[in-house]
């Protein structure tokens, strides 16, 4: 990427992420780094675009929107799949095989995702600048690689949860 194109699209990139954050629940920072990695990808596969500060705007819209979706379809369980209040020994086991392959799958996971994970699932209930300070990394691009991570581990578990 050429430094003039970075460095004449970056406040706009920056302005223009920051006021599709707040309607798509996003980091800015998220926002920004999902549409350099775009931004890269087209270079590698088209080379520049043709008005690079019009595919930036529509590149943010695109990403903001692809965030309000995932935000729209995940959602949390309203209890835990064993509810702690059901503490039957058959219960403790089950939640506890599921703890033990959610470990072993996180364990093969490939990169830093270990870490990554192992960091969102500790008990200290980390936050994301507690993580990326843990792990080396800008905190701006925790969420990107939090998706990808869990994304490999979505993939991972999906044969051993179709098998049972």
């Amino acid at each position: 990427m050429t430094p003039d194109l970075v460095a004449s699209l970056r406040p706009l990139l920056t302005a223009e992420a920051s006021a599709e954050a707040y309607a798509s629940g996003a980091e800015p920072g998220d926002l920004e780094q999902a549409v350099w990695l775009r931004l890269l990808e087209r270079l590698e596969a088209e080379g520049p675009p043709g008005d690079p500060h019009g595919w930036l705007r529509s590149a943010v819209r695109h990403e903001a929107r692809r965030s309000r979706r995932t935000s729209r379809d995940e959602r949390p369980y309203e209890t835990e799949p064993a509810c702690a209040a059901e503490q039957e020994p058959e219960q403790l086991a089950l939640a506890a095989a599921r703890r033990r392959a959610l470990r072993d799958a996180v364990r093969r996971l490939p990169g830093r995702c270990p870490r990554l994970i192992e960091a969102l699932l500790s008990p200290k209930d980390l936050t994301y600048r507690e993580i990326a300070g843990e792990l080396g990394i800008s905190q701006g691009s925790l969420g990107p690689e939090r998706s990808r991570c869990l994304g490999c581990l979505r993939r991972l578990l999906t044969p051993e949860v179709a098998a049972r």
